[in-house]
């Protein structure tokens, strides 16, 4: 555990450094013990230490000398609903945000969509942040995914460990990009339920060696 602080804090940072996110918006958090360690609120990441980095059980518990995210339910929801999330990224980012506040979910454009476990990345509906109905609106967008838009908000990523879950997170906002370009030229063609089926089984070992 003591390396996992200083990680969540380098993974809050490069978001800033990958244009995920400006200043101290959106929030990390991953897997630790019997519960997780999440980035606090308010603070920009530049001005934390890894001493800033609160522990939080599912059970709701708090260790640390500042106070969590205010995000910190949905990132104990899904840890709690999907037992293989290792961390969660979760970001302001421009492109992701745009689809989002037009409650846009991305459907299968492109093959890549399937890197995020189905035929479509989802957009939760629309609750305030830090609420429990965010969360549960979120969980439930995530259903069979690891990734999805947030109604008027940004992105919500889970990865089995951070450099993973960062790695998913740029790979949304650069689909998110895409999308938002082919809407620029019209209503983009779409890949079929058989091809996207064909290439979610591919996926299903991607990138283990």
């Amino acid at each position: 555990m003591s390396e996992l602080p200083a990680a969540v804090l380098a993974t809050a940072k490069a978001m800033n450094v990958e244009r995920l996110n400006r200043g101290a918006a959106g929030n990390v958090s991953v897997r630790c013990g019997d519960g997780f360690l999440i980035t606090p609120t308010g603070m920009a990441y530049d001005a934390c230490a890894s001493e800033d980095v609160v522990f939080m059980g599912l059970d709701g518990r708090i260790d640390g000398r500042r106070k969590p995210s205010s995000e910190w339910r949905f990132h104990r929801d899904i840890y709690a609903a999907r037992p293989e999330a290792g961390a969660i990224v979760h970001a302001h980012a421009p492109f992701a945000v745009s689809l989002a506040c037009m409650g846009m979910a991305i459907p299968p454009f492109h093959y890549m969509v399937a890197r995020f476990g189905g035929i479509d990345v989802r957009c939760a509906d629309y609750a305030t942040f830090g609420s429990q109905e965010l969360s549960s609106a979120v969980v439930t967008a995530l259903a069979d995914r690891c990734a999805c838009l947030m109604a008027h908000h940004g992105m919500v990523v889970f990865g089995r460990h951070l450099d993973h879950a960062l790695a998913l997170a740029v790979e949304l906002e650069a689909l998110c990009e895409q999308y938002w370009r082919v809407l620029q030229i019209g209503a983009p063609r779409l890949l079929t339920l058989g091809e996207m089926a064909r290439v979610l089984e591919k996926f299903a070992d991607y990138g283990r060696q």
